[in-house]
């Protein structure tokens, strides 16, 4: 039974394979496309399912679509004219676009498969999910309990912005839900917007700002902004936001309340704005915890799952975690609309009664395989594609001698990108594709940032580090394969700081906190990846080499890419990006390939070469 789950049109369009009820594949369309945050169909991420599983168009049994068209058409149409005639010109450009591009989404899905395979009846394989549903699918399927609370927070599906689901088994009943205009991603999406960063996009940018400022305006968000009940639920003041009536997400009250006006893009970053960000994020971390406890109160299960765009927010995740409001608590690692291809694919193969979530049979197990689930690369293929582009590289047969290199290089401050085994789904690089550095180095976070990714100097990195020796450097007692919790660090490796609010954000960051100050962002946190080596052996013998060389259980990790690109897909995308950086070494397979060594001609400026993120 193959099951092939999609999303699309909106943003981060995916797809996803499911064969006898397990997993096989799931990537997003950005990929390979090299379109960050593409939304078209995904007919590359589809191609790769089904080449990947060595099955044809014809072989599929089912194809579900993450949300209902109709559904969300009929919440916009309706909530504009509710808003009449305020919102009339935004009326006539939503309708506009619908009919454009939107409305004919079930009859261009069904297009598209009758155009691969005419004499197949699509019509009656083609199926669609709740847009909520499917994130619930694709926390609480694949996670390591048989019964759980499952919260799914997001900006908006069809008309859920918030819910609440019981699983139990194979079984998903929803048992709560918050509907449109009430949601808290797009509250968060609103100040995404203010502080001058892209919706959709920079949300996580006002989470990594919001350390370096104090939340002087939580109050001012919520006897304004926002009316926070007691179970979680909330009420927005519709009269400070535009998302409703235009295209934009706040307005001139909105402004006129914090008295500043919005932040121009790559603008200087002010107090006034981390202040601001960290208000949102003090805001959120307190609506994420209320909801948790409701839904711990109506479900009564002991296990949460999380997802939806907001389960992104790890900041968010910790606190659930450090309050101990549940036992157990896993996030899917593609919480956002990607991660929802999963969710429909998953819930097509409960349908044909074929999940079998066999990973519960080992304790603590999940079923994301270590979210390894894109495309790799041969050894034949990997080489002939660096000949191909001129390359000088060298292969080593031995892997230990391979990764002793490696760890030697890192360990001397040089930059290494990362391209092994098979590509991650979601937006974290979990050491498939990821470029690593010396986390005991005070300059690497300012040279990765500046000359490796050509992003923002206030953005911190994450630490991957051995789950036996976490621990040692981290408030954190559970596994966080995915990246998605943040700690603080251990008293023990702090370093003393004058604390000064007064000081700059680039003052504070040239600020030494711990013994690993390249991972530890101003308030002695970290968004913690742990490596066992259940799923990637390789990963964890280098974090091995690495220690046993330095002493040190940590590297730092981001994603293999520049800002504004997609993390790569392909040799050939890591070896562009490679050449176009300030990156010192490509580690790919067991081959090396040092910059100074490959030809002046095949170097070339990354730096503009993607939109702005």
């Amino acid at each position: 039974m193959n099951v092939l789950g999609l999303s699309a049109f909106y943003h981060d369009s995916a797809a996803a394979l499911v064969v006898d009820g397990e997993i096989a594949s799931a990537s997003q369309e950005e990929r390979f496309s090299r379109l960050k945050h593409d939304n078209r169909f995904p007919e590359n991420a589809i191609n790769f399912a089904l080449q990947y599983s060595g099955i044809s168009v014809d072989d599929l049994d089912l194809v579900v679509f993450y949300e209902h068209p109709e559904k969300k058409f009929n919440r916009i149409l309706s909530n504009t004219v509710q808003n009449f005639p305020s919102g009339f010109k935004h009326l006539l450009r939503t309708c506009e676009r619908w009919v454009r591009n939107k409305s004919g989404i079930v009859s261009e899905i069904q297009e598209y498969f009758y155009r691969m395979s005419p004499e197949v009846d699509w019509q009656s394989k083609i199926y669609f999910s709740d847009h909520h549903l499917s994130h619930a699918a694709s926390a609480f399927y694949p996670s390591p309990f048989p019964d759980a609370a499952v919260l799914t927070i997001d900006g908006v599906g069809e008309w859920t912005t918030t819910a609440i689901y019981r699983g139990d088994g194979n079984a998903l009943t929803a048992v709560y839900e918050i509907q449109y205009p009430q949601s808290l991603g797009l509250l968060y999406s609103a100040f995404t917007q203010y502080l001058g960063f892209k919706v959709n996009s920079g949300e996580y940018k006002v989470m990594g700002l919001a350390p370096y400022g104090e939340p002087k305006y939580a109050n001012l968000i919520k006897d304004y902004l926002i009316e926070i009940k007691t179970d979680g639920s909330f009420k927005l003041n519709m009269k400070y936001f535009d998302f409703h009536v235009h295209d934009g997400m706040v307005n001139d009250q909105f402004v006129k309340l914090f008295g500043q006006p919005i932040r121009k893009p790559e603008s200087p970053l002010l107090k006034f704005h981390t202040d601001v960000a960290s208000s949102i994020q003090q805001v959120t971390n307190e609506i994420m915890l209320k909801l948790a406890h409701f839904a711990k109160k109506i479900v009564g299960s002991k296990n949460l799952c999380i997802a939806g765009g907001v389960g992104l927010n790890c900041v968010a995740n910790g606190y659930i975690l450090r309050e101990k409001v549940f036992d157990n608590v896993w996030i899917q690692p593609s919480a956002g609309d990607a991660g929802g291809a999963l969710g429909a694919a998953l819930l097509g193969a409960k349908q044909c009664g074929e999940l079998k979530r066999s990973h519960l049979k080992e304790y603590g197990s999940d079923g994301m395989k270590g979210t390894y689930l894109g495309s790799k690369f041969s050894h034949g293929e990997i080489k002939e594609t660096l000949i191909n582009l001129g390359a000088r590289l060298q292969y080593y047969n031995d892997e230990d001698a391979f990764l002793d290199k490696i760890a030697k290089y890192i360990a001397e401050n040089k930059v290494v990108g990362w391209f092994q085994g098979r590509m991650e789904f979601g937006p974290r690089a979990l050491g498939a594709r990821s470029i690593l550095g010396n986390p005991m180095s005070s300059e690497m976070q300012s040279l990765m940032n500046l000359k490796i990714k050509y992003r923002e100097g206030f953005r911190p990195f994450a630490p991957s580090v051995l789950l036996e020796d976490c621990q040692d450097y981290f408030e954190l007692d559970v596994e966080s394969p995915y990246m998605l919790l943040v700690a603080t660090t251990r008293d023990k490796i702090r370093l003393a700081v004058e604390e000064n609010s007064g000081l700059s954000i680039n003052e504070r960051l040239k600020q030494t906190r711990t013994t690993i100050p390249a991972v530890t962002h101003v308030d002695y946190s970290a968004r913690i990846q742990t490596v066992d080596g259940k799923y990637n052996n390789k990963y964890f013998c280098l974090l091995k080499k690495f220690k046993e060389l330095t002493g040190c259980s940590v590297l730092v990790n981001t994603s293999f890419n520049v800002r504004g690109e997609p993390i790569v897909c392909t040799p050939e995308d890591a070896y562009k990006c490679f050449m176009g950086t300030e990156m010192d070494v490509l580690a790919i397979d067991n081959f090396i390939l040092l910059k100074e060594e490959q030809p002046e001609i095949l170097r070339k400026d990354y730096k503009g070469t993607y939109g702005l993120d």
